[in-house]
This record gives structure tokens, sequence and C-alpha cells, in this order.
């Protein structure tokens, strides 16, 4: 495998077509609808934690008490990133059979297992579903950024992964709409059954997609045994920069995670405490996760630019601060004091923060190789999830103890983490990406 780092790539920018051909067109469609897809059925536990665990809980033993509905909750969200950290497989699929058939995969995989969540007859079946959903679920997000990498022209490839990693807020916008559309009608577990549609995406990609990238085709005799690639990325030079990444994007988990998941109970809380009727909450809440996506998503399209600008690395410097700011405002500030208002305006600012997964969309995929760049970015991506889950184990047991607030609020802290890992990231910025 070759052993060119992006620090040595040259720089080819200003050379290319701008304009996508038909078939980049396609390309880059079926990875932005997978991803939509994937933060759909990503965003479905968060909305659906209330009622799924209400009715769930007495069937397995327990009160549905508010601390039991926390505790449950967030052990809920640490076995759906312990799945999530199961899907670094993916990243070996594609590097040695291609990116198509392993993101029409993984679309499959979590569509399956969303649908069968809904057929939950206690929170351990629903626990062992989003488990198996997930490991489809974090596939995506590694396979889609390395196909529209390598599909789109050089000049708009950062573009294009900017708007890529919208779409998962899209998604999570589209399951927050929905919710508050047919959710009290369907109920949850009809929430759950919508999942399966991004099956039928699949015959999309299967049918108007080819895996003919130049890149692909560069390294078509050069294609790694399956786990080679990622023994590649392993070892130096590669070893630091990815295991860097990981620690950055377990970073970023620990805060949206945390916060996101729990972003309509939160919301709920305050609602109930100044008498909203119980369904007034509900939509409230959902409003709450349709604007956190929203306003992540516009801030994605937007990261690109600050990306070309300042830099990979200074713009993800910005966002955790951001980010900081968002999480410690809403949750240390705004709802111990009971303000709605302030609380969605903190939700502003974490939405916009929330950008900060697009510089690694945009980054992760100059640090490698070809034959080992799905790979590394699912290592990255993935291996995270292990140390987000046990954090997020041990905020669940903190809210079960202390409440929302402070277990939630402490999210904030792991960022300051990530300014002291930014200082040794290679900086990418004005490089093409390697072949």
């Amino acid at each position: 495998m070759a052993q060119r780092s992006a620090g040595q790539a040259s720089s080819s920018l200003g050379s290319g077509s701008v304009q996508l051909t038909p078939r980049q067109r396609k390309a880059f469609i079926s990875a932005f609808g997978g991803w939509v897809l994937d933060g759909y059925n990503a965003g479905l536990f968060g909305l659906v934690l209330s009622p799924a665990l209400t009715e769930l809980l007495p069937r397995s033993g327990y009160a549905a008490s508010t601390g039991n509905i926390a505790f449950f909750g967030e052990l809920g969200v640490a076995m759906f990133l312990f799945g999530w950290g199961c899907s670094f497989i993916w990243g070996p699929v594609a590097d040695r059979f291609g990116r198509v058939p392993a993101l029409a995969a993984s679309i499959l995989v979590y569509a399956v297992f969303t649908c069968l969540a809904g057929f939950s007859a206690n929170v351990w079946e629903l626990g062992v579903f989003r488990l198996l959903a997930a490991v489809g679920i974090g596939g995506e997000w590694s396979l889609a950024g390395t196909f529209v990498s390598e599909s789109v022209p050089e000049k708009r490839r950062v573009f294009f992964g900017g708007l890529l990693h919208s779409g998962t807020y899209w998604g999570l916008l589209l399951a927050a709409l929905v919710n508050l559309a047919i959710g009290p009608v369907v109920g949850w577990r009809g929430m759950f059954f919508i999942g399966v549609l991004p099956a039928l995406f699949v015959l999309y990609i299967r049918t108007q997609v080819r895996e003919d990238t130049d890149h692909w085709k560069a390294a078509r005799g050069d294609r790694p045994r399956f786990w080679a690639a990622m023994g590649t990325v392993l070892r130096p030079p590669y070893r630091t920069r990815t295991i860097a990444n990981a620690a950055l994007i377990t970073v970023a988990l620990l805060g949206f995670w945390a916060s996101s998941q729990y972003l309509p109970t939160a919301i709920k809380g305050l609602a109930a405490a100044h008498g909203w009727s119980t369904d007034s909450a509900v939509a409230l809440g959902s409003i709450g996760s349709a604007l956190l996506a929203l306003l992540t998503a516009l801030s994605c399209i937007l990261t690109p630019a600050l990306c070309n600008r300042w830099g990979r690395r200074r713009t993800l410097a910005a966002l955790f601060a951001i980010m900081i700011v968002g999480i410690a405002g809403g949750y240390a500030i705004a709802f111990p004091t009971g303000s709605v208002v302030w609380f969605f305006v903190f939700v502003v600012v974490m939405g916009i923060g929330g950008a900060d997964f697009a510089v690694f969309t945009i980054w992760l995929p100059e640090q490698y190789p070809t034959n080992g760049r799905a790979s590394g970015f699912a290592f990255s991506t993935t291996m995270s999830r292990y140390v987000a889950a046990a954090g997020t184990f041990a905020i669940g047991y903190g809210i079960s103890a202390a409440g929302i607030a402070l277990p939630l609020a402490l999210t904030a802290v792991p960022f300051l983490l990530g300014f002291f890992l930014l200082r040794g990231a290679p900086e990418t910025r004005d490089h093409a990406l390697p072949q």
C-alpha cells in the first residue's frame, strides 16, 4: 500500500473540472440520501425515549419513574454507541470490496433492525435491536464520507464534504417533524416501523451507482487483504494521527450525544414545570430537536468555507468553543433557573457548534491513502464510540442520582481536552486527496 500522507500530497486544487457529471451526481445522491435516512433512524430514540420506556419498563419489571427512564435511556444510548463501535468492520469491507456495496449493505442493516425495534416486548429487546441498528448506522459516516471525497471534483470536495454531513441533521430534522406530525397517531412503535423505508433506497444505489472513481481505479491492482488496510492505519506513519482522530471524535461525542439525546426530555421537563400539558410538552420537545437539527445542518453547509479560510484545526477549535458555551449555558444556567426561553437560546448555540462533526467528514479522508481511507475513517469514528459509551453510561448514572442538569453540563469539560489534542493534529488545508 502506498505510504503517501496527506502532508505529502501535492496541491492540485487549481486544476480539473468543477462541474459534476451525471455519474458524480448519482454518487453524491446515494451518499447524501443514505446519510439523511441514517440521521432519521439515529434520531428516533431520543424522540420516542419517554413513551417507549414508559410502556416497556413495567413489562421489564421496573417502575416507569423519572429516575428509571433517565437511567435506562442513557443505558440505551450507551448500547447504541457500543453497536456503533462495532461498525468499524465496514472500513475493511469498503477498502477490499468497494464503497458502493458496503454503503448499500450498511443501509439494509440499520433499516431492518430499526424496524424490528418497533416489535420490542421489553427494554432489553429494544436495547439489542438499537445496538444492531447502530452497526449499520455507524458505518454510514465513514462509507459516505469516503465515497464522496473520491467521487466529486477536487475543487468542490471540501464543499460537498460539508454538504454531505448536513444530511444527517436534515435526517434528524425529518425525524422530529415526522414525530411532531404523526408520532401521537402511530405511537413510538410506528415511528420505528417507518425506519424500514431506507431499505428501498438501496434499490436506487444498486441500480444507479457504479464504483468507477479515479482513486478506486488507480488502486485496483493494490487492494488490500481484508484486515491489511486496518493494520496499515494502525502502524506508522498513520498510527499517531488515527489515535488522535479517535480521541478528538470521542471529545465531540461526549458532548453531542449526551446533550442532543436528552434535549427533548430536558425541554419536556421545563415545560411540565411551567404547567404545560403533556401533549404540549412533547410537541415543544420535538420543536427543540428540530431547531437543533436545522441550525446544525445550516452550520455544516457553512463549515467548508471556514475550513478553507482558517484551516481544519482552527475551525474545529472554534466549533468546540461554541459547544462549550451552548452545553454549559443550557444545562448549567438556563435549565436550573427554569427558563425555557434561555434554554432555547443555548439550543441555537449548540446547533451551530454541532457542525464540528462536518470538519471530520472533510478532514479524515485527506489523511489516508485510497487503500486505507475507509478503514482509517471507520476506525477513527467507531473506536471513539466505546469510550463515549462508557462515558454516556456514567452520565446516565449521574442523571439518576442528581438529575439532568449537572451531569449534562459536565459534558462541556472534555472539549477542553480537544484544544490540547488539536495542537499535534496535521493541517491538510490546500492538500489534494492522496492517492
